[in-house]
This record gives C-alpha cells, sequence and structure tokens, in this order.
C-alpha cells in the first residue's frame, strides 16, 4: 500500500508539472491575438489590469493550496481528526479574511489607483478584479486539501480548464471589440470576468471530484482546540510569501503598471500615445514567459526531493543543485541569446509591426536572469529561506520602481527594459549569494565549459545570421513567410545549439534526461561523439 501511494504521489506530481508547463504556455499564446485583434491600445488595458488577475491566479494555485496541502498532511501524520469546526471552517474564514482584506482595499482604492496609473477609464476593471479575490478561498481549500490527501489530479485538471476557460472567454471579447459590439475599454472587464469564469468552472470541477468521506461527528468536533494564530501564521508565511518566487515578473509587471504611463507623458508622449507604447512595451511578456518555461522548468525537475527533505547528504545536495543551477543557464542563454537575435522577425510576425524592437530586445535578457533566480529561489525555499527570498524581492521591487521614474522619463519604453533588466540582475545575484552561503560547495558559475558554450552561442548565431541573410535576398517579407523563416530557424538553431553541447560533453546525461525525447538526445549524443574520437 505505501509503495502504491508513493506511486500514485509521483504520478500526481508528473501531471501538476505538465498542467502548469501547459497553462504557462496557454497564459502566454493567448496574448498574441489579443493583441492582433484590439491593437497596441487594448493591450494596454488588458495588461493594466493584469497584474491583479495574475496575483489572484497564483495565490489560489501556488500560494494559499501549498499552505493548506502542508496543514492536511500534518494533520493526516499525526492522525487528527479533520473535522468541519476544527478544520475546513476556520481555515475557510482565515483565507476569507485575508482575501477580503485585499478585495475591500482594491475596491476601495479603485478610483485613486486609477487616477494614480493616469487612466481613469480602468476604475471599473479594477473594482471587478477586487471581485475576483473574494473566489480564492474556494478553490485554495478544495485544491490545498486534495494535494494535502495526494490526490493530484483535481488540482492539475481544475488548472486546465480554469486556464482554457479564460483564454477562450478573453479571445471572444477580443473579436467583439473588433466587430465593435463592446468598447475598447471593456477588454480589461472582460479579462477579469474571464478569470472569474474559470476559477467558477474550476470550483465546481474540484467541488465534483472532491473525497466523498465525510469529516468526524459533530461529538469529535466539540473536542478539538482550535489553532487560530496556527492557522493564519501558516496561510500569511506559506501561502503569500512563498507565492512570490512564482511573482517576480508579475510585480515587475505590477510596477509598469504604476508607473511606465504617467513617465512616459513625462518622456513627452501625449496621453494616447503612452498608453500605446505601453501596450508595445508589454509584447514582451509573453516572449518572456516562453523563455523563462523554458530555462526553468526543466532544471527544476533536477532538484530532487532530498532536497526538499533537508537530507543529511550535503554533497549530494549541492552537486544535484549545481547540475540544475548550470542546466537552466544553459537553457536560458540560448533562448535568451535566440530571441534577441530574432526579436525583430518575431516582432513582425506575432504583432504585425517591428515597433518597440530595440526596448525588447533589452528586456528579453531577463530570460537568463529570472530563470536562474526562480530555480535558485525554489531550492532556497525548500531549505526555509522564505523571510530572505521575500526580502531579496522586495527590495528588487523597489529598486525597479526608482530606476523607472529616473530612467522612463530620459529614454521611453528602453528605460523600463533596462529598469527591468538590472532590477532582476540584482535580485538574481542576491539569491545565487544566499544560497551560495548556505551550500558553498554549489557554486556553479565555476563549472560552466565557458569555451564549449562559447564556441555553441556563437555557431548558432552564425548560423542564423547566414539563414537570415539568403532568406531575406530571395524570400519577400510578409507572416507568411515569416512564419516559415521563424519555424526554420528557430528549431534548426536550437538543435544546433543542442548538438554542440553534446558534442563538446556540456551537458550531462542526468540533465539530458530531464528533457523531452531524452533517449533520442543520448542517441545523438553517443553518435556525435563517436565521430569527435574517430
Amino acid at each position: 500500500m505505501g509503495k502504491e501511494r508513493s506511486n500514485n504521489v509521483v504520478y500526481g506530481a508528473l501531471l501538476l508539472t505538465i498542467a502548469g508547463l501547459l497553462s504557462k504556455v496557454l497564459s502566454a499564446t493567448y496574448r498574441i491575438p489579443l493583441q492582433n485583434l484590439t491593437g497596441d491600445l487594448g493591450f494596454y488595458i488588458y495588461q493594466q489590469v493584469y497584474p491583479f488577475i495574475g496575483t489572484v491566479m497564483i495565490l489560489a494555485l501556488y500560494g494559499f493550496p501549498v499552505a493548506i496541502s502542508k496543514m492536511t498532511a500534518e494533520h493526516n501524520q499525526q492522525q487528527k481528526q479533520m473535522t468541519y469546526t476544527s478544520f475546513y471552517v476556520p481555515l475557510f474564514a482565515v483565507l476569507m479574511v485575508i482575501n477580503g482584506l485585499l478585495f475591500a482595499l482594491l475596491y476601495i482604492l479603485a478610483p485613486s489607483l486609477a487616477i494614480w496609473v493616469g487612466d481613469e477609464g480602468l476604475v471599473r476593471a479594477f473594482r471587478l478584479a477586487a471581485i475576483s479575490f473574494l473566489l480564492i478561498p474556494f478553490l485554495s481549500l478544495l485544491r490545498g486539501v486534495s494535494q494535502g490527501l495526494g490526490n493530484m489530479k483535481q488540482t492539475a485538471y481544475s488548472q486546465v480548464v480554469e486556464q482554457l476557460i479564460r483564454v477562450a472567454v478573453i479571445i471572444f471579447a477580443s473579436y467583439l471589440v473588433v466587430i465593435e459590439k463592446i468598447d475598447i475599454y471593456q477588454i480589461g472587464e472582460f479579462g477579469v470576468l474571464a478569470t472569474i469564469a474559470g476559477m467558477l468552472v474550476a470550483i465546481s470541477l474540484l467541488i465534483w471530484y472532491f473525497p466523498k468521506k465525510k469529516p468526524s461527528s459533530v461529538v469529535m468536533e466539540k473536542q478539538q482546540k482550535i489553532p487560530w494564530k496556527y492557522y493564519f501564521t501558516t496561510c500569511l508565511t506559506i501561502g503569500v510569501i512563498a507565492s512570490a518566487n512564482h511573482m517576480i515578473l508579475l510585480l515587475m509587471q505590477m510596477v509598469d503598471m504604476l508607473t511606465l504611463v504617467p513617465n512616459l507623458m513625462s518622456y513627452g508622449l501625449p496621453s494616447i500615445a503612452a498608453m500605446e507604447a505601453k501596450g508595445i512595451f508589454d509584447r514582451g511578456q509573453p516572449l518572456i514567459q516562453f523563455g523563462v518555461v523554458i530555462g526553468s522548468s526543466f532544471a527544476l525537475a533536477l532538484i530532487p526531493d532530498v532536497v526538499r527533505k533537508q537530507a543529511v547528504d550535503v554533497q549530494r545536495q549541492s552537486e544535484s543543485i549545481r547540475d540544475g543551477l548550470l542546466f537552466s543557464f544553459y537553457l536560458a542563454l540560448g533562448a535568451t541569446v535566440g530571441l534577441f537575435f530574432l526579436m525583430k522577425e518575431t516582432n513582425v510576425f506575432l504583432f504585425t509591426n517591428s515597433d518597440g524592437t530595440g526596448s525588447l530586445q533589452i528586456l528579453s535578457l531577463t530570460i537568463m536572469f529570472t530563470s536562474i533566480t526562480i530555480t535558485a529561489a525554489a531550492v532556497l525555499q525548500s531549505l526555509g529561506y522564505l523571510k530572505w527570498i521575500a526580502y531579496c524581492i522586495v527590495a528588487a521591487i523597489i529598486c525597479k520602481w526608482f530606476l523607472n521614474i529616473m530612467l522612463v522619463p530620459m529614454l521611453g519604453i528602453s528605460g523600463s527594459a533596462l529598469a527591468t533588466v538590472a532590477s532582476i540582475l540584482i535580485l538574481c545575484t542576491a539569491i545565487v549569494m544566499l544560497l551560495y552561503k548556505k551550500l558553498p560547495a554549489v557554486q556553479f558559475l565555476h563549472h560552466v565549459s565557458w569555451g564549449p558554450l562559447v564556441v555553441a552561442i556563437g555557431g548558432m548565431v552564425l548560423y542564423m545570421s547566414c539563414v537570415r541573410y539568403i532568406w531575406m535576398l530571395f524570400v519577400p517579407e510578409t507572416r507568411m513567410t515569416l512564419l516559415m523563416y521563424l519555424g526554420i530557424v528557430v528549431s534548426t538553431g536550437a538543435l544546433l545549439y543542442l548538438v554542440l553541447l553534446l558534442r563538446y560533453n556540456v551537458l550531462t546525461d542526468k540533465q539530458i534526461q530531464a528533457l523531452p525525447f531524452s533517449t533520442k538526445i543520448m542517441t545523438i549524443k553517443e553518435k556525435v561523439q563517436k565521430k569527435e574520437r574517430m
């Protein structure tokens, strides 16, 4: 029975990871038709509301459910009764108090916030976003208890269904804007309504699949004391602080939401032009999200359970963590360089023109630093460094705020891009230094195969340059031909980069196992290294 349960947990965790990757891809992809249909102004309106939408989704998926899951697992281990009056209702009340305060704060401050960001047309959207906080307790409690009991499938399915509903409603609303059935400012409101609709469907799904075993009898319930302080502390520390690792880019977007348009007007842009410029700047968000998924998700698979369980084998810990960070660095660096080189063509293909390409190229540098930060922070979080991670993130947000105020009035959206890169670089440095302090043997930068890495990056860039020159010489530039060009260059360029890393034995067998199609990749490695020996 123990082995069967262990297998179920592993399968559930894998399913949850796949669902998370799929949801991230969906979350990044839908913004492209959204911008194409509503233009940079519509994209700006949606992105002004998105930081609140994103916060709700992360708290309801990664934040509070993790806290509830921890408490559920502890109750099971200690063989405590999970009764209505001592567990379910008190935890729901705690979650409702926390999220109710967030709802009240945003709802009351919505008019002032809209004036602050320079767009009073956003008041209704902000107030709708506030309402979505009230659904978090339902989702969090259902997901958290299911995960704590080892049932990961419910969370995985609800996550994917929630995203699918949200994406469908947003794209439909974008179409309504095109045919002039709704005003362009309503795209922000529909963005929130789409999130609420997705959450309601996810709640219904979770209730349907929730374990049917009834809690203990009322007699038992009266015998247990409610640990209110413990519930509040766990929900706040683990539920809120622990989710900060998933909110790094989101918090940067929140600073841009609050400061970018007013500072672009100081730069000299009229109100509408400043809004459209922010919409252009926000084109970088889905592209960065794709890059970060590549740079961190596979690397996190290399961090073993032994780290999370605070194993005594420090040497083994350090080697595994170093393996994950190196892998994150190699993948993220390849994604960063590739996107930087192909940004103009990507911008035109996805968003119809090349506006803001230089700023988006600067912004693409965040892929590498964010990927390493997320990977290192996940390790520190597993070792109990929650508060220190939170302090570092707060410092980075403050840095981003002041840099926006300094740089945007001088450089426009390029100033905001530089501010984001500098702030995340500072955060990355701080998080990695914290990790080195805890585990000095990690020192992953000392183990980078710099020579082969330069050859791999150089070979990829040289190849893409040659293909670009030949292609642009003979093929006219349309969105269809750009699709073909990007499809060929991205796939073959990434393959060349991977083959060069394999050729010079940069990637270990363990790192390759974390990649899709790892068996085929191992075969390629054997072939290229065999040719080298011959």
